[in-house]
């Protein structure tokens, strides 16, 4: 049997790291098992439900379908990077205000999500997001005040009120 394993180099959450992983290690198991980063969690492992969700070079991305050799030279921020360095600390707050969270299961790739919409369109309407939300599976909070923490947020982010 012929060695399967690859040597990957990658910027996580600002820390350069350097692995060798097997060939078939998805992207979100190697952040979880190999380095201890377990905010993004695995769900549907098929890239339906959204708990897996990290950014790869600035874009949002389904860790259950990218493999960590794909990741090699690649920054990868989890949403413990993001939180460390307050990006979504506005959103993480919202989210306890608004009881936007109830199990926790979702929010994770829930948050990252909401902060790439804010990112690309400051001001969304509601509807923009649950379009842009509509990826990320939420068995709990029925979505209503999920969109009321975004919603919040981009009219603080924008100088409004909540």
């Amino acid at each position: 049997m012929t060695d399967t394993a690859l040597d990957i180099s990658l910027t996580v959450n600002g820390e350069r790291i350097a692995e060798r992983v097997d060939a078939r290690t998805t992207l979100v198991d190697f952040l979880r098992e190999s380095l201890a980063l377990t905010g993004s969690h695995v769900g549907c492992e098929h890239g339906v439900c959204g708990a897996c969700t990290v950014r790869v070079n600035g874009e949002i991305v389904r860790g259950c379908l990218m493999l960590a050799a794909q990741c090699d030279g690649a920054t990868v921020e989890t949403i413990e990077g993001l939180s460390d360095a307050g990006e979504v600390a506005d959103l993480q707050t919202a989210f306890e205000q608004r009881n936007a969270l109830q199990c926790g299961f979702c929010t994770p790739g829930m948050v990252l999500t909401a902060q790439d919409l804010l990112k690309r369109n400051g001001t969304p309407t509601r509807d923009e997001i649950r379009e842009h939300i509509s990826g990320n599976y939420c068995r709990c909070t029925g979505y209503q005040a999920i969109v009321d923490a975004v919603e919040s947020v981009a009219q603080t982010r924008a100088g409004g009120k909540t």
